[in-house]
């Protein structure tokens, strides 16, 4: 089976999506977000598909489009929609899939499931996306836990900011997991811009074994 990573964050805002369209294009991946709440600019699969150069039949459609920029359980509710967990199972496809999680691993995804409950069901491996900003090394560790405690794989941490080699080895190594890299703020965000920036903070082989 090709790879399979789920994108998730220790906030909303984080960055994930960028992150995920970096690496859904370095790996010529499919890419895959269930729950779109909100849909300002298209939805973060406009912003994939913009950012990672991949052909629309790689940017898979979602099992819920909610209007509401809000968690989805409410999103859903102030939609008239009751999301149904079953229909979130993740989609077999013949290359790499990068699935993305919406907002950070305890958002309510219906009044009595929360986002990680179903990471635990499908037990992909994780990349955390983290920012490298005051505060990080707290949600970062506490999201750690969160997926150990659910034996949830964790693929490794990928930051997001300016360089902090302190608190980026600190979460390492009292996380005890891998370091995947960094990606920086990027001024002018473009396609070139962001595969760049991917190819110099991280190694594309960490995402292949």
């Amino acid at each position: 089976m090709s790879a399979r990573f789920v994108i998730t964050g220790t906030d909303t805002d984080v960055g994930k999506t960028v992150f995920a369209a970096a690496l859904a294009g370095a790996l010529e991946a499919a890419y895959w977000k269930p729950i779109q709440a909100g849909l300002e600019g298209g939805g973060d699969k406009e912003i994939v598909r913009t950012l990672s150069g991949l052909p629309p039949d790689r940017i898979l459609p979602e099992a819920y489009v909610l209007k509401t920029p809000a968690s989805p359980h409410r999103a859903a509710e102030l939609d008239g929609i009751e999301i149904d967990v079953a229909r979130l199972e993740p989609p077999v496809v013949t290359r790499p899939l990068i699935v993305e999680g919406a907002g950070g691993l305890m958002v309510p995804i219906t009044r009595s499931v929360l986002q990680i409950d179903i990471f635990a069901d499908w037990n992909i491996p994780v990349v955390l996306c983290a920012r490298t900003a005051l505060g990080t090394i707290n949600h970062t560790l506490l999201s750690i836990e969160a997926l150990t405690r659910r034996a949830i794989p964790i693929h490794g941490v990928a930051f997001l900011g300016d360089e902090n080699p302190d608190t980026e080895r600190t979460i390492a190594e009292i996380g005890r997991v891998r370091s995947l890299g960094r990606l920086p703020h990027i001024a002018r965000l473009d396609r070139a811009a962001l595969a760049a920036a991917f190819a110099a903070g991280f190694s594309v082989r960490d995402f292949k074994s």
